[in-house]
């Protein structure tokens, strides 16, 4: 079996809010914004879509999997997501980026024997190295960096 994982469903309370969010604050792409009718004939339905149904969906760059967020689109509560991973190949580039476009995001960290510790990795070791922000509701985002991807990846 081949599955790849295609979209993560955020839960948001302000669509706007959320698409101005992560369209440019993180630069992601802009795939679609569709509301119910839209929707619906994107995809052939027959009936009619619920009332306020909207969808967006959004895409980081480099990355095969996007996120929806809207209206209808979810029962979680907004904010409830934590801890969702990004991947980059250069922290302290990536860490500039968010900043030079007004995200708050943390400094770098790492873990070791003693827990979550401040600054990069000390021999800036894969896996080990983190950056957190969350969207303007809540919802929790690790960027981690990956230089070389373990065997199998």
């Amino acid at each position: 079996m081949d599955l790849k994982l295609e979209v993560v469903v955020i839960p948001v309370t302000d669509v706007d809010r959320a698409k101005k969010f992560y369209q440019e604050k993180l630069g992601w792409r802009l795939d679609a914004d569709l509301n119910g009718e839209g929707y619906g004939k994107l995809l052939g339905f027959k009936f009619p879509a619920p009332p306020n149904f909207r969808a967006v969906q959004l895409t980081p760059p480099g990355s095969a999997c996007s996120i929806h967020i809207g209206n209808g689109i979810t029962q979680a509560k907004p904010g409830s997501y934590e801890s969702t991973y990004l991947v980059t190949s250069d922290i302290e580039a990536t860490r500039a980026e968010l900043v030079s476009r007004g995200v708050e995001v943390s400094e770098p960290f790492h873990y070791s024997p003693k827990g979550h510790t401040p600054g990069v990795h000390p021999e800036h070791q894969d896996y080990n190295t983190f950056l957190a922000f969350k969207d303007p509701d809540g919802n929790s985002w690790l960027i981690q960096e990956i230089r070389k991807r373990l065997p199998g990846r």
